[in-house]
């Protein structure tokens, strides 16, 4: 089975709601990482922020399922997304 396949349709998290969890996560990080995007970016960062996000907690033998804890994967990845794309683009 495709891994982006079985990460969207994980427990409690639809399409839908991995578009909630985007917002927030892209928003999160916008702010942590004291950014200014807007709402298409933030949802874009959130949406790859939870792959990341998912993908490290696999690597950590951390489960991942459901709304909130997808929701804190994503916030990390989102966050972590943002600040290679910081480190990559001050060189």
């Amino acid at each position: 089975m495709d891994e982006s396949y079985a990460f969207l349709n994980q427990p409690g998290v639809g399409f839908f709601s991995m578009i909630i969890i985007g917002l927030i996560a892209g928003w999160v990080a916008e702010r942590v990482t004291e950014s200014n995007h807007g709402l298409l970016t933030n949802l874009f960062i959130g949406i790859i922020g939870a792959f990341v996000g998912g993908e490290l907690a696999s690597l950590l033998d951390i489960p991942v399922f459901g709304f909130f804890r997808t929701l804190v994967a994503a916030i990390v990845g989102a966050i972590i997304l943002l600040w290679v794309w910081r480190a990559i683009r001050s060189r």
